[in-house]
């Protein structure tokens, strides 16, 4: 097999000269762009004040951002194999930085960052330092290094550096696996986002925002998503910035949310002092508490509970009847029937889930840390204490790992590096991916400060008849992520008493400080640009993935260009539906997804990718058991830790966590068992041949001449 000559620079098909008026033009383009979008929200807030309806506001924003992807996504399609997979390598780093921060925040950065910080306090910061770390590995270890082997793909370089299809075959399982993962929580963004604006069911909005996914990738490959995902950070990164900066006004007068961050948190702790000792709070944890109990209670006798449940369910719906009650009140006693567990094994699951619910309800601020809490538990507090804290602190840690490690590891975002027209420009990407990404990560933590005290001091309080209308509107939307009940009966809308999910914050933060609908619009606009654009990118991985690595380097070597591109369209389409269909059955919340797919990467490509380009000994038999080793040790602890994997998988027997490590952070085993196999079997194995190992050196040392090393 033939070894790749790296490509050390030059801007492939496109001079110098060339290259600088493609970049001129498209700075214009770009200008005009953002100068108009800017406009088209001003125009719609007019349009707001004189009496446009507010489902046309979300109507208009959905079809108008959507249809400007769809144009871009027709006016670069293409068949050319080197403009499909790589964009013809002419994309400025300026401009791939900025894709690339589109690609990279996904419906996990845009809408679940700030909602879990909101839920979490300091503990989310971790999402924070773990993600923004990981591109100082991209740019130190992988960006530049593998733009100078010149390949396509990830599951491309492994099979070219490790000489044979086994590591090529293993990589396209791995990206296959932590790809279509990370996918599904972006269809379940965009199904949640479209179904806010156009009002339609959830369900639905996942296939009508597919579609919207599908135009961008489906004719153009990375030519057309690369393109796409400029103009969805331009609308993502000003959706993001206009509510924040907005509340930062309304509560303090200054514009600059990052700056008013640490006074408005001395805001927030003093208020969840008070609301911790409030009178009322504690009506809710008692309420809370005596549910938990009388499931405990159920548990012990579940035949016994059961059947007494449904005779007092039965004799209440007959005693109804025979009062002639309202029939709202005698639908609602035939349904609550109707609902009742049917077997043992249903009450059985039903009752355990509600305990765990009810008990987690009933903690002081609805079961949260207070916002600026280090850790959990006390390091000077009693042994429990102390002990809870030492696995807070650990857990913090192995998560920031978890995540670095898997950004430098993520194929779609390494396959951006590909794009660019020299190794140069590969190393200059990175540091603009890093300051698009920096203008949303800088300012997450100061939106949930911000977004927490409109709720504890505006919120909290109200009278349930009183409550703003955005609180009926998204419990409609989906009453998992937003509920509110009376619960102890008196009027007032307590902490406990409201379930809000993390998944929303960011998307009704313009309804939480009153700003006009059509900000509302913008941001959900936004987070549709953020879902968009990353699943464009993962869908292409997968993709690409299929028919370059699978169909074309390992089964048809022969096939020709335009059937390459067409087996990748095609796959396309076939894996979005089955990713859709998977979203549609919510199978767990959006950061978990995502953050299971960064494992998955973690311990399947970072070892053999950094062993590939340091150390030029390791071989096929070392990268292809490290590899496996790495990613199945994750994979098994996931399932057997992770709830809902556990259910898929039917595993029945307790759960056991190797040093009290949540399975969010399972790549904490996996990697370093890869870098252990990688190293021993490298050692224990013939060497690769003298021609790999010179392409190793030559592409550390680009002065180093071939054959001289």
């Amino acid at each position: 097999m033939a070894t790749s000559t790296p490509t050390t620079g030059g801007g492939g098909a496109f001079s110098a000269g060339s290259q600088t008026a493609f970049k001129s033009q498209l700075n214009k383009v770009y200008a005009w762009y953002t100068g108009g979008f800017i406009a088209f929200v001003i125009v719609l807030a007019i349009l707001e004040q004189i009496g446009l309806p507010k489902a046309w506001i979300g109507y208009i924003f959905l079809f108008a951002t959507v249809g400007l992807y769809a144009g871009i996504g027709i006016m670069s399609r293409t068949t050319d194999a080197a403009e499909y997979y790589v964009a013809g390598r002419r994309v400025p780093a300026f401009y791939n930085g900025m894709a690339t921060g589109a690609d990279w925040m996904s419906a996990a950065s845009f809408i679940g960052m700030a909602g879990t910080l909101y839920l979490t306090g300091y503990g989310g910061l971790a999402f924070i330092m773990g993600w923004t770390g990981g591109y100082c590995l991209v740019a130190l270890f992988l960006a530049p290094y593998l733009r100078k082997f010149g390949q396509f793909t990830i599951p491309d370089f492994l099979g070219a550096r490790y000489e044979g299809n086994l590591p090529r075959f293993i990589g396209i399982f791995a990206a296959i696996l932590c790809s279509f993962t990370y996918v599904v929580a972006q269809i379940y963004g965009v199904g949640l986002i479209t179904a806010r604006m156009s009002g339609l069911a959830f369900e639905l909005g996942v296939f009508v925002g597919l579609g919207g996914i599908l135009v961008c990738s489906f004719l153009g490959g990375m030519r057309a998503v690369t393109w796409t995902q400029v103009a969805q950070y331009v609308i993502l990164i000003v959706a993001y910035l206009i509510p924040v900066v907005w509340l930062a006004v309304k509560q303090t007068g200054v514009p600059v949310p990052q700056a008013v961050y640490g006074y408005q948190l001395e805001k927030v702790s003093t208020l969840e002092k008070k609301i911790v000792a409030d009178p009322k709070e504690q009506e809710v944890i008692a309420v809370f508490k005596k549910r938990a109990d009388t499931l405990s209670e159920k548990l012990k006798d579940i035949p016994t509970a059961l059947v007494a449940d449904r005779a007092a369910a039965t004799k209440k719906v007959e005693d109804l009847k025979a009062a002639t009650a309202p029939t709202a009140e005698i639908q609602a006693a035939e349904k609550a029937l109707a609902a009742m567990p049917k077997t043992e094994a249903e009450a059985k699951e039903a009752w355990t889930k509600g305990r765990a619910a009810n008990l987690d309800r009933a903690k002081p601020l609805a079961g949260m840390l207070p916002h600026a809490q280090v850790f959990s538990g006390d390091p000077k507090g009693d042994d429990k204490a102390q002990k809870a804290f030492d696995v807070s602190r650990r857990n913090f840690l192995a998560l920031i790992f978890c995540l670095m490690v898997g950004t430098a590891a993520l194929p779609h975002i390494l396959m951006r590096y590909y794009t660019t027209p020299s190794v140069k420009e590969a190393r200059e990407s990175v540091t603009w991916s890093l300051f698009f990404i920096f203008l949303l990560y800088f300012t997450a933590p100061a939106l949930a400060v911000l977004a927490k005290f409109e709720v504890y001091s505006l919120l909290v309080g109200t009278p349930f008849d009183h409550l703003p209308a955005w609180i009926n509107n998204w419990q409609k939307v989906d009453p998992t992520l937003l509920s509110v009940v009376d619960v102890n009966g008196d009027g007032i809308l307590q902490l406990g008493e409201m379930k809000i999910g993390g998944d929303i914050i960011v998307l009704a933060t313009p309804e939480i400080g009153g700003l006009p609908y059509v900000v509302s619009g913008l941001v959900a606009a936004g987070g549709l640009a953020a879902a968009l654009s990353t699943a464009d990118g993962l869908l292409l991985t997968i993709a690409n993935a299929l028919s370059h690595d699978l169909y074309y380097k390992m089964i048809d070597p022969n096939a020709s260009t335009a059937r390459r591109v067409t087996i990748s369209k095609a796959l396309l389409l076939v894996v979005a539906l089955i990713a859709a269909l998977v979203a549609v059955q919510k199978p767990a919340d959006i950061l978990f997804l995502v953050s299971a797919a960064f494992s998955f990467a973690a311990a399947a490509f970072f070892p053999a990718l950094v062993l590939g380009i340091f150390w030029k000994r390791a071989n096929r038999w070392g990268a292809s058991l490290g590899m496996m080793a790495g990613l199945g040790v994750t994979f098994y602890y996931m399932v057997t830790t992770q709830p809902w994997l556990r259910s898929v998988f039917g595993v029945t027997r307790p759960i056991e966590l190797w040093w009290d490590i949540q399975p969010i952070s399972a790549g904490l085993f996996g990697v370093p068992l890869g870098f252990a196999v990688i190293l021993i079997v490298s050692l224990l194995t013939p060497a690769p041949r003298k021609e790999t190992q010179e392409l190793v050196e030559h592409v550390r040392y680009p002065d180093l001449k071939l054959g001289t090393a």
